[in-house]
């Protein structure tokens, strides 16, 4: 069992309900689960064609989202931040003390073998257990 368990939350993808489940399975009496979405800083010069209004109302959207998705394990904290997902994920974790990692995982392609996705980047330089659940698909 685990006291502190981390759920990195990528919102368009359909794992969100399994994998806190997960985490909830696997944390031990009086711990904690942190849902936790990154939220893709813009890359380049995207930013400079974006009113920061129209920037702020994604952020807040996702958060929205964020929210609903986590609430079927009601006990769980939501963490929005910004930055690269994979890197963003172990910072996060490694600052908070975090002991397990819960995340799902689409069925790689091609793609994920040469530059690796953001699961596979956790699970090769975090510092704590981690739980992949692989998307059916």
């Amino acid at each position: 069992m685990y006291s502190k368990i981390l759920v990195p939350m990528a919102l368009t993808h359909g794992v969100s309900s399994q994998t806190l489940e997960i985490a909830k399975a696997l944390c031990s009496a009086g711990g904690e689960i942190i849902a936790l979405h990154v939220h893709e800083e813009l890359h380049g010069t995207v930013s400079a064609y974006l009113d920061k209004k129209a920037v702020k109302a994604g952020f807040d959207s996702a958060k929205a989202v964020l929210v609903e998705k986590a609430s079927i394990v009601p006990e769980a904290t939501t963490v929005m931040v910004s930055g690269h997902s994979g890197r963003t994920v172990l910072e996060y974790a490694k600052k908070h003390d975090i002991d397990c990692i819960v995340m799902g995982s689409h069925k790689p392609g091609l793609r994920d073998y040469f530059l690796g996705s953001t699961a596979g980047h956790v699970v090769r330089h975090a510092h704590c257990a981690v739980h992949v659940h692989r998307h059916p698909d």
